[in-house]
């Protein structure tokens, strides 16, 4: 079966393990979901990635991140904003606040995939990937 949104899928990996309390997930890997990760690393949502090939593919293995035991939670919530049936762009005006900042709003530009204040500092806008709180 054919993969129509591969961030998503991702994300929903992601959700998926840290509602399940895994320690690792495996995501098949590709350009933007390595510079997702790069950001969910910088910004402290999980513990470390690293890619590794596995029958000539190519995995991102995500070691997730959690409080002092697995009932404590760094990621909150993960959303998908822009949709391939639903772009959704915004300007430098309009930049994505979550949770009033307390979040993280991933964001595609033209300096690469890079997070809401990251986009503020730079000047720039671009499409909306996903929220992460």
């Amino acid at each position: 079966m054919t993969m129509n949104d591969p961030i998503a899928d991702m994300l929903t990996r992601i959700r998926n393990a840290n509602t399940a309390k895994h320690d690792t997930v495996d995501v098949p890997a590709s350009k933007m979901k390595v510079a997702i990760a790069e950001i969910l690393l910088k910004e402290g949502y999980i513990k470390s990635f690293e890619i590794e090939e596995v029958d000539g593919f190519n995995n991102i293995h995500i070691t997730l991140k959690y409080g002092k035991d697995k009932n404590v939670k760094i990621i909150t919530g993960l959303k998908r904003i822009s949709k391939p049936g639903l772009r959704v762009y915004a300007t430098k005006e309009n930049l994505p606040k979550v949770l009033g900042g307390l979040g993280t709003a991933i964001i595609s530009t033209s300096k690469g995939v890079i997070t809401d204040k990251e986009a503020r500092a730079f000047n720039v806008g671009g499409e909306v990937l996903a929220f992460v709180w």
